[in-house]
């Protein structure tokens, strides 16, 4: 646009244009080329700043986002820290186990995973102020009377949650 401006205002400065309605075509072609570069230009003002918006939003949104990845890498790190001590506290207490459950009888520890498996996990419960910790109920004084009179060797199991008592001093007996 600016070089057809820049080539009609040279032919119109030149003389080489005689006719006036010629001239004065010409003189409108410059004046629509004038008000139309001006409008590019306030769009192409208008577009800049738009994108220097944009780019100023980008980097705030970079910086969040680096921000968040940031806190999601250390969560990761101490998830991943806390999975590992697990892991370890689990091998430790398994090992103890397997060394706990070589002084006891077979038969015992068979009966024990049974009911563990059955009952999510806890195979057996400590008898606590005549209440099973198990199942959180307290046991009937005909129940209390048996577990009374059995043998201390004896395995005693609660007839609510079937898991096996263990009996303590603080058992209520």
């Amino acid at each position: 646009m600016r070089q057809r401006a820049a080539r009609d205002q040279k032919r119109l400065d030149s003389g080489a244009v005689t006719s006036p309605k010629d001239l004065e075509s010409l003189q409108r072609e410059l004046a629509s080329l004038a008000k139309r570069q001006g409008d590019l230009e306030d769009v192409v003002l208008e577009v800049m700043e738009r994108r220097e918006a944009a780019q100023e939003r980008v980097t705030e949104l970079t910086g969040r986002v680096d921000s968040i990845q940031a806190k999601v890498d250390d969560a990761v790190a101490r998830r991943n820290a806390a999975s590992q001590e697990i892991e370890a506290e689990a091998a430790t207490v398994t090992k103890e186990r397997e060394l706990t459950v070589a002084d006891i009888p077979a038969d015992l520890v068979k009966l024990y995973d049974r009911i563990r498996a059955k009952e999510g996990g806890v195979g057996a419960a400590r008898l606590y102020q005549r209440r099973c910790e198990g199942c959180r109920l307290e046991l009937n004084i005909t129940e209390l009377n048996d577990v009374r009179a059995a043998p201390a060797d004896t395995v005693v199991r609660c007839e609510n949650c079937a898991r096996i008592l263990v009996r303590t001093p603080d058992s209520g007996l």
